[in-house]
């Protein structure tokens, strides 16, 4: 197995011609809203067997929410769910190779606490260590620990934000940090051991200014959008933002793929768990957002979705099937990788590394820089 070795601060490494990971299922219940989907008990030992098969399948990543209340329903969804940050740094020692992601709310986590557990993250991990920052968007979650700021609107959590994460690159590159700033103060904040690679950096924050927050400050973005033409459109955004600040970001979607032995029998089990949706977990996932607040005002696409049963876009079909399905998808939309989601972990992550990812790799070869920007 070759062990990962990472780059001197701020230089590229180098991955396939996309970068292709999995969404872990920390939560119990996975990434699909239905009382007919497969158990996930979302446990360690389900999770390190996850981690090991994306690793030995030849996977670049592997990431982690953060969540600290479920949707509940008659599967109880996500009510049980293991902490990122202590989960990841378990995994990366259970790993040598695929990168080890987290996540982090930016409205729960000061800047110096954050800082010195990526770093801790980053040493653990020999420098595969990466955050997805959160910049918060889930009031009944938040609420229930007193941490929903009922005065910070949308824009002004991705101002929040922008403190935040200056605030961290200061601590992991400076030897003492004094920041007075609308939302956290640092006087002569020191944090040490500083990471010999800076962690990379992924947001979901597709808002204008969401995306200028990611172009301006972290290494990738994750877009959604219902089909490869709105990605390009997403992507492209994305990419030209960066630019007016000279630098390049990487842009990724995520993907529930169901597969079959044929295209019917995927067809087939999608159906299935369609046929099972859980109205109540859906109904505590609105709630969860919000989506009675006049700041929101109507559902969003991610709910929209997820009324089919899948929190995602998804792609059903054979082996075969979902290869060209994965190609057309790259080839118009542009991005530069996905993360995977699976009904079953343990049988799907198989199927995808000895069937569809040899393809993809000899499909879109290269040597990618995937850059940790300073």
């Amino acid at each position: 197995m070759t062990v990962f070795q990472p780059a001197p601060f701020g230089l590229p490494s180098d991955t396939g011609g996309k970068d292709l990971g999995i969404f872990l299922p920390i939560a119990n219940g996975g990434w699909i809203l239905s009382k007919n989907k497969p158990v996930l008990d979302g446990s360690y030992a389900y999770n390190r067997q996850c981690a090991v098969l994306a690793e030995e399948a030849g996977l670049d990543f592997i990431m982690s929410m953060s969540k600290f209340r479920g949707y509940g329903g008659e599967t109880d969804h996500w009510n049980s769910s293991l902490d990122p940050i202590v989960l990841m740094a378990a995994l990366a020692e259970v790993t040598s190779r695929v990168k080890v992601w987290t996540t982090l709310h930016t409205l729960l986590q000061n800047p110096g606490v954050a800082a010195k557990m990526l770093a801790t993250l980053q040493e653990v991990s020999g420098g595969r260590a990466g955050l997805n920052i959160v910049t918060g968007s889930y009031k009944g979650e938040f609420a229930q620990m007193g941490a929903w700021p009922e005065h910070v609107d949308h824009d002004q959590r991705y101002d929040l934000a922008y403190e935040w994460i200056r605030a961290i690159k200061a601590l992991w590159t400076q030897d003492s940090v004094t920041r007075h700033g609308d939302y956290f103060t640092l006087d002569d904040c020191q944090s040490w051991p500083k990471p010999e690679t800076k962690p990379f950096l992924v947001c979901a924050g597709t808002s204008e200014k969401g995306m200028r927050l990611t172009s301006e400050e972290l290494d990738a973005i994750f877009l959604s959008g219902g089909n490869a033409v709105e990605l390009a459109a997403a992507s492209r955004r994305a990419k030209d933002i960066a630019a007016e600040y000279g630098r390049t970001i990487r842009t990724y979607s995520m993907l529930t793929i169901v597969f079959g032995k044929t295209d019917a029998e995927a067809r087939a089990t999608a159906d299935h768990y369609r046929a099972g949706l859980d109205e109540g977990a859906l109904r505590g996932m609105m709630r969860a957002y919000g989506f009675l607040d006049a700041e929101i005002g109507k559902e969003n696409a991610f709910v929209e979705k997820s009324r089919s049963g899948f929190m995602a876009a998804n792609i059903l079909g054979s082996p075969a099937t979902v290869i060209e399905q994965l190609t057309e998808l790259f080839e118009v939309s542009q991005t530069d990788g996905l993360m995977l989601i699976f009904p079953d972990y343990l049988t799907g992550i198989p199927i995808f590394g000895n069937e569809v990812l040899p393809v993809l790799r000899d499909r879109f070869p290269g040597k990618v820089k995937v850059m940790a920007n300073g």
